[in-house]
């Protein structure tokens, strides 16, 4: 990796490192010949893919971005060649496939794990992040306490980290996760975004990290996922422990006027629903001001038919704003 693409404790291997420059050559690529895919949830993603003549990728777009299986022809031999070495191409069952996945965010282009996301370390990208980049645009509109340090709780590909850094080019913006990937894509990520005020730190939540921030960002797993993947599994009962702990460990860490923005899932149970009653127990100091709302009222449905969701009827996805106000 280029010294540009070092962020605060790195250690990238000289194999990585080449592997890094070839993803941010391939995103430069990619940008300069206009690509753009706007990323569907999994089951559409599935539902596409299944169709007469989608078994294999006939673009960029296809390759990139639905990752359908493709040919070798697809590409120019030094370009070829450069994929190849960085394992951003790999053979399976006779068929090449890339191992990342390319989405469109506005003017942003960021890198994640290609579909289906079935790793542990998947990073995941897809309508909940284009639902958290509303709600951060809306908040960066509405803003006026200046913003000189924020951070990106659980960044994946860096995405809420980036879009406050492009609004807030002088403010320090730092992305963290405990997933090595994440921070791995999310380097990349910024590099191409050219956003030299973004830094990328391995954090379990904020232990990591010091200080205290004029803005906190969170959007975290919140499913209940039998196999504990890092990127869904959000803990607890039914995915909400992760969300909490965020919330309990960001309140501490707000300067005067600093906000937490805390976009999340909730699962709903005969018409209650636990995580903002547990979020309203924390939240009683008159030291905060605090807003809740649910954005979408159903979302991510077949997880009702999964083993622990049996009295789930629906989840919603929320987005929780509290400020401190003294």
């Amino acid at each position: 990796m280029a010294d540009s693409l070092l962020r605060p404790t790195s250690t990238i291997s000289t194999a990585q490192s080449r592997a890094d420059r070839a993803l941010l050559h391939l995103g430069r690529r990619l940008m300069a010949d206009g690509y753009r895919f706007i990323t569907p949830t999994p089951l559409t993603h599935q539902r596409v893919n299944a169709r007469a003549g989608n078994a294999s990728a006939s673009d960029r777009r296809g390759i990139f971005g639905w990752s359908r299986p493709f040919d070798a022809e697809a590409f120019e031999p030094a370009e070829w060649l450069e994929l190849q070495e960085a394992g951003i191409v790999v053979k399976a069952h006779g068929r090449w496939h890339s191992t990342v996945r390319w989405s469109s965010l506005d003017s942003l282009l960021l890198a994640h794990s290609a579909f289906p996301t079935d790793d542990a370390d998947s990073v995941f990208f897809g309508p909940d992040t284009y639902r958290f980049a509303g709600v951060i645009d809306e908040c960066l509109r509405q803003r006026f306490a200046p913003i000189h340090r924020a951070v990106d709780i659980g960044c994946g590909s860096g995405a809420g980290a980036l879009l406050v850094a492009r609004a807030r080019h002088n403010a320090e913006v730092l992305a963290v996760d405990i997933n090595p990937s994440a921070l791995r894509l999310s380097a990349v990520n910024a590099e191409l975004a050219e956003a030299p005020n973004v830094s990328v730190y391995h954090s379990d939540v904020l232990d990591s990290v010091e200080g205290h921030f004029d803005l906190i960002l969170a959007n975290p797993p919140y499913m209940k996922d039998s196999q504990q993947r890092a990127y869904r599994h959000g803990g607890g009962a039914l995915g909400e422990a992760l969300s909490l702990r965020i919330l309990r460990e960001a309140l501490p860490r707000l300067t005067r006027e600093g906000t937490l923005l805390l976009y999340t899932g909730v699962a709903i149970v005969d018409g209650r629903d636990a995580f903002l009653e547990a979020a309203r127990a924390m939240l009683t100091s008159d030291a905060f001001g605090w807003t809740y709302r649910e954005l979408d009222p159903d979302v991510f449905g077949e997880e009702l038919e999964k083993p622990g969701y049996e009295r789930v009827e629906r989840i919603a996805a929320v987005v929780l704003t509290v400020t401190r106000l003294n």
